[in-house]
Parts: structure tokens; sequence; C-alpha cells
């Protein structure tokens, strides 16, 4: 049967196929088997459809644990929200970008802030938190789908090897030094900068936090 969730379902099995970008009304209503016109008696267009995908990618992110010590829920919700990026990579640009946002995404932004307004900072530092964190995660989802990861989703060796192996070390001796005594190096995994760099932040959040409230 047919209703808005099936629509909305669909098209994000579709995107995370083909992409944001081919995902028309049409190809939506093939892969689904009715007729496009159809559709209409359920969502008013494209850019509902694409409101109600933000959404349900949203559904996906664990919401931020008020019970737990700030920097915790943050660092939990930023991991989900990663997670949910690499399994949609066609939503990274588009995440915050809706001008309706659904209950579920607001309810999802309220409790991220009542955990950031409960660390007492003042409010530019919550603003800075807020801002760089996501696009810390942002940024780190949009890496990762753009870099030749191998099947463990972090594994850069053969990628390196085909990179730097024509390179002149005496004319690149830092990159030829980092990938080889770095990337190509057993055990190494691009993600294991998420946990590091996330852990950069929030220290410098909370730094400059106490330095404000000092």
């Amino acid at each position: 049967m047919l209703d808005r969730a099936r629509i909305i379902d669909g098209a994000v099995d579709l995107a995370d196929r083909i992409r944001l970008e081919p995902l028309t009304i049409r190809r939506l209503a093939e892969n689904l088997k009715v007729k496009p016109m159809t559709l209409y008696h359920y969502v008013e267009g494209k850019d509902d459809i694409i409101d109600g995908m933000v959404g349900k990618v949203f559904d996906e992110v664990g919401a931020a644990d008020t019970t737990v010590p700030w920097k915790d829920a943050i660092r939990m919700r930023a991991r989900s929200l990663r997670d949910a990026l690499r399994r949609h990579p066609w939503a990274i640009p588009i995440m915050e970008s809706r001008r309706k946002p659904g209950a579920q995404i607001l309810d999802h932004h309220e409790a991220m802030l009542r955990v950031w307004l409960s660390t007492g900072y003042p409010l530019p530092v919550v603003a800075h938190g807020v801002a760089v964190v996501d696009a810390f995660v942002y940024g780190f989802a949009l890496q990762e789908t753009a870099l030749p990861l191998g099947e463990s989703g972090g594994d850069l060796t053969e990628a390196s090897e085909d990179m730097v192996m024509p390179l002149a070390p005496d004319r690149y001796p830092s990159l030829v030094r980092f990938t080889m005594e770095h990337v190509m190096q057993p055990g190494y995994d691009f993600g294991a900068s998420f946990e590091a760099g996330l852990d950069y932040v929030l220290e410098g959040v909370e730094r400059a936090g106490s330095a404000a409230a000092g």
C-alpha cells in the first residue's frame, strides 16, 4: 500500500543507490512501480520528499543524551551522526539546509542545544562549539566519501601505494615519508582521526568555555 512513509523510504533507498541529483519524481515512481502523478496524492513535490528524507536520516541519529556529561553526550551524538552520513552520503550537503524542518529535526536540535547550554558557558562559546563540532563531523564524513578507502572503510594502502610510487623522493620528501611511514603501515585507519579530531575540538571548546567563565 502506498503512503507517505513508503514514498520517503523508497526515496532514501534510491538515493543510497544513485545519489540525490539523479533522483526525480518519475524515477522514484518507477522504483515504487506506480505512476508519477500518484505520488502527488501523498507529497507536494520533490522538495517535500527531500524534507522527509532528511528527517528519515535524522531519525537514525541518536538524540543527545542529557543525562551524561556534556562531552560524552556530544561525542556519542557525533559518532551517531557520522555513522548515519556514511550510510547516506547524499545527505551530507543538505542535512542543515531545509527551510521546513519537521518535528523530528527540531526535537533533535533542541536536545543537542540543551546539552550545550548545560555547560554553563557563555552563548558565544556555545555557538562556536555547535558550529565547529557540526562542521567537523560533516566535513570528515564528506572526506570519507571522497577518499578511495578499502573494504574496511579506512584502509588507504593500495591507493596510497599507487600515488606515492611514481613520486620522486627528492622533490616530495615529506609526502613520501608521511605516506610510507604512516599511511601504509599495518593497522593504519583513516577513521581513527575522527576520534582524535573530535577530542581536539571538544577540549578546545572546554578550554575556551572555562576561560570565559573564569
